[in-house]
C-alpha cells in the first residue's frame, strides 16, 4: 500500500498524545465537580482579543473556532495527500467514506426521531449525526499498528466528510441568521486560493494570509469557522513526487507537534467541562436521552456499515486494504463518538433551556465513551493477526 510518511507520522503523533488526551478529559470532569468549576467556567467565558474588526470572544470560542480550525487544516492536509497518492487515490477507495458518512447521518437521526418525533426534543435530530473527529482518530490511533493504516485513514476521511456534513446541517437548519456578504467574500477567498494552486504559487505564505480571511469571514457569515481549515488544507499544492518535498508535506511537517500535543490536549480540557446533576442521570431514561445514545451508538455502527455494504455489493467501493467487516463495526461504534460537536448541536438546538441542555450532555458523554470503549475491544480483539501495512 502507498501510505505517505506524512500520515504515518501523523498516526505516531495521535497515538502519543491520546494518553494525554485522556488525562485531559478526565482533569477537566474533575475540575468541573470540583469547588473550582466556576473559576474554571469564568476563564472559559472571559472575553479577550480586540473590539477592532469585532474580534473579541470568550476563550472558549478561540478554541473551538479557531484552534481546532488548524486541526482541521491538518487532518484536510493528510486526506488530499492520501487522495494524490496513498489509500483514496482510487475511486473504489475514495467513495467509501462518503457512503459510509451518508448513512453514519442518515440512520443517526431516523433513530433518534423514532424517540422524539412530536416532542419538545425533536428539534435534537442533528445531536446524533455528529462524529468528533480529534477523539476518534486519536481512539483508533492508540490501538498502534494492531490495524491497517487503511482503516484509520478511512475513518479520518469519513469523520470530515461527517463534520462538513454536520456543518451544513447547523449552517442549514441551526443557524439563526447567514450574513450573505460575508459569506461571498469567504467564496471569494477559496476561488482566490485555489487560482494560487492553479498558477503553482508554492510560497505557504501566500496561502495562509488569505487562509486567516478566510476564517474571519466564515465565522462572520454564521457558518462554523472550523470549515475554513479543511478549505485551505484543499488548496495548497502537492505532487507525487518521492524526492520533491511540497509545500502541502512542508505544512504537515510544521503542524504534527502543535496539534497532536497542545492543540487537540487544550481542546478536551475545555469541552469536557460538565458539571454532573441528578437530572442529567434522570434524563438517560427520558426519549431525549434515549434518542441520543442508541442514535450515536447503534445508529452509527448500522448506518455507516449498512451503507458502506450496500455501496460495496453495488461494486462502487472497496473495503480499505487488508481490513475486514469485523474491524468495520469497530471503526462504526468510534464515528459514535460525537461530543463536541454533538454538544454544539445540542446547546443549538435547546437555546435557552438549560436543564434540556445538560441532559442532553450527559447522555452524549455516556454515548462518546460506550462508543469509544466498545469500538476499541472490538478493533483490539479483531485485529492482534492482522500484519500491518504500515510499511
Amino acid at each position: 500500500m502507498n501510505l505517505t510518511q506524512y500520515f504515518k507520522n501523523f498516526l505516531k503523533s495521535s497515538q502519543s498524545s491520546g494518553v494525554i488526551l485522556i488525562f485531559c478529559v478526565v482533569i477537566s470532569l474533575l475540575i468541573a465537580n470540583s469547588s473550582f468549576a466556576g473559576n474554571f467556567q469564568h476563564f472559559l467565558d472571559h472575553e479577550t482579543g480586540t473590539d477592532i474588526f469585532h474580534l473579541k470572544y470568550p476563550v472558549s470560542l478561540w478554541i473551538n473556532d479557531g484552534l481546532m480550525a488548524v486541526f482541521f487544516l491538518l487532518v484536510g492536509l493528510e486526506i488530499k495527500r492520501e487522495m494524490a497518492e496513498g489509500e483514496l487515490s482510487s475511486f473504489k477507495n475514495a467513495s467509501l467514506p462518503i457512503f459510509a458518512a451518508v448513512g453514519g447521518m442518515f440512520v443517526p437521526a431516523v433513530i433518534f426521531m423514532f424517540f422524539n418525533s412530536g416532542t419538545e426534543y425533536g428539534n435534537g435530530w442533528g445531536i446524533p449525526m455528529a462524529t468528533d473527529i480529534a477523539f476518534s482518530l486519536a481512539i483508533i490511533s492508540m490501538l498502534g499498528n494492531k490495524i491497517p493504516n487503511s482503516l484509520k485513514i478511512f475513518l479520518a476521511a469519513l469523520a470530515i466528510v461527517d463534520d462538513l456534513g454536520a456543518i451544513l446541517v447547523i449552517a442549514v437548519f441551526y443557524t439563526e441568521q447567514i450574513h450573505w456578504i460575508y459569506l461571498l467574500l469567504s467564496l471569494g477567498v477559496t476561488a482566490l486560493l485555489f487560482l494560487l494552486n492553479y498558477f503553482k504559487v508554492t510560497k505557504i505564505i501566500f496561502y495562509l494570509i488569505p487562509g486567516l480571511f478566510l476564517w474571519y469571514f466564515l465565522h462572520h457569515s454564521g457558518i462554523h469557522a472550523t470549515i475554513a481549515g479543511v478549505l485551505l488544507a484543499f488548496s495548497i499544492p502537492t505532487n507525487t513526487s518521492n524526492t520533491e518535498i511540497s509545500p502541502l508535506e512542508k505544512l504537515e511537517h510544521q503542524l504534527h507537534f502543535p496539534v497532536s500535543f497542545l492543540i487537540m490536549p487544550v481542546f478536551a480540557l475545555t469541552n469536557t467541562n460538565i458539571t454532573f446533576t441528578e437530572e442529567m442521570i434522570s434524563g438517560l431514561t427520558s426519549t431525549l436521552g434515549l434518542g441520543i445514545v442508541c442514535g450515536l451508538v447503534l445508529g452509527k455502527l448500522i448506518g455507516i456499515n449498512l451503507f458502506s455494504f450496500i455501496a460495496i455489493k453495488l461494486k462502487i467501493s472497496s473495503l480499505p486494504q487488508n481490513s475486514s467487516w469485523k474491524q468495520m463495526l469497530g471503526v462504526g461504534l468510534l464515528a459514535g463518538i460525537g461530543f463536541t460537536m454533538s454538544i454544539f448541536i445540542a446547546l443549538l438546538s435547546f437555546r435557552g433551556q438549560a436543564e434540556i441542555q445538560d441532559e442532553a450532555k450527559f447522555a452524549i458523554l455516556i454515548a462518546s465513551f460506550l462508543a469509544a470503549f466498545s469500538g476499541f475491544i472490538i478493533l483490539k480483539t479483531t485485529s492482534k493477526n492482522v500484519i500491518s501495512d504500515e510499511d
